[in-house]
């Protein structure tokens, strides 16, 4: 097949979605695929500079900064439209973007203009699946157990009196933990906001569930088995995410039959409440009483050597260049009415 890797971009992932993007295109081209690998801030990469990049450091211990991403987007973002592929000249896309127009349903409902196939979830649930206010409505509706939240603008006073202390203070609508604070004390509460606020217009305050981090990956129908994260830090930040020997990741987690079951359940049953398809991952806290509380599903998630899903797979016998193939069967399936 002809397939267009999309990636890049000009959201604070950009770093995560470069790397993501690089290793799909060489996985799928190792299962005979022609792919291009497009750039939708700069546009097509060179084989040259594909090696390039994989030569250098992509990955860095913080997100790019905000001012830089500003400058990049007024540069380049008139000309992204025109970077998407046509119906006709690819079979599919691959979408190994992250944050930003790639993950929040901009990208997806612009290439289903264009009629072009692409992997992931339609461009309603990916904005759903981004908002993580509007998840946590749709998680409460579907019965699935998440943690108490405000939105901002809200005083120090009352979000002591709602939630408690420690919260948690982040971007209602980022990734990778971008702009986000472990708050625990009341006067630290505005300068988080703060912090959020330079990186989305909306700010979640939520309750700070402490307990295992536990994640699911979703494959089609399936749940792919359990991991559990050990961070280095209290929280599972940017750092521990892309910088090695930062966290350690257990698959499966050392989880009883009963508990995967549960938390596998969950992880369905909030795939469906907000509509996805394809592939995710979703996010879970678990308390020592055994309570699963929901923190957010992905519907992006990095596919970089040290991501989650990636490693779900493998845990389930299934490698990188198998799952890449996988994800885009999904893709065509959905466009062609075969399945979601």
């Amino acid at each position: 097949m002809r397939i267009t890797v999309l990636l890049g971009g000009t959201s604070s992932e950009r770093d995560v979605s470069l790397a993501s993007g690089l290793r799909i295109a060489a996985a799928l081209r190792s299962r005979g695929h022609e792919v291009t690998a497009v750039d939708t801030a700069r546009g097509a990469l060179s084989a040259a500079e594909e090696a390039a990049m994989l030569a250098g450091t992509l990955m860095k211990t913080l997100p790019p900064e905000q001012e830089a991403l500003a400058r990049l987007s007024a540069e380049t973002l008139p000309a992204t439209a025109r970077r998407l592929p046509a119906a006709g000249t690819t079979d599919v896309v691959f979408l190994g973007l992250h944050g930003g127009t790639g993950e929040d349903g901009t990208i997806q409902a612009l290439l289903d203009m264009t009629g072009v196939p692409y992997t992931g979830s339609g461009h309603l649930a990916s904005a759903l699946a981004m908002d993580k206010d509007l998840s946590k409505h749709l998680f409460r509706q579907a019965g699935i157990p998440t943690a108490d939240w405000m939105m901002a603008p809200v005083t120090d006073i009352e979000v002591v009196t709602a939630l408690g202390l420690p919260v948690i203070v982040k971007p209602s609508k980022q990734g990778s933990t971008v702009g986000l604070t472990l708050v625990k004390r009341a006067e630290d509460l505005q300068s988080a906001i703060s912090l959020a606020l330079e990186y989305d217009d909306e700010v979640m305050i939520e309750r700070f569930i402490p307990g295992r981090e536990l994640t699911v990956g979703i494959l089609g129908d399936e749940a792919l088995p359990v991991g559990e994260i050990i961070a280095a830090h209290e929280i599972y930040d940017y750092e521990c995410k892309y910088t090695a020997g930062m966290a350690r990741e257990e698959f499966p987690a050392r989880l009883t039959a009963d508990e995967a079951a549960t938390v596998q359940s969950l992880s369905k049953r909030a795939f469906r409440a907000l509509k996805l398809s394809g592939y995710a991952r979703i996010d879970f806290r678990m308390t020592s009483d055994g309570t699963f509380y929901c923190l957010e599903a992905n519907t992006l998630p990095g596919m970089t050597e040290l991501s989650l899903i990636p490693q779900a797979a493998a845990a389930a016998g299934i490698g990188f260049a198998e799952l890449c193939e996988r994800i885009v069967q999904l893709a065509v399936r959905r466009r062609t009415g075969e399945g979601r």
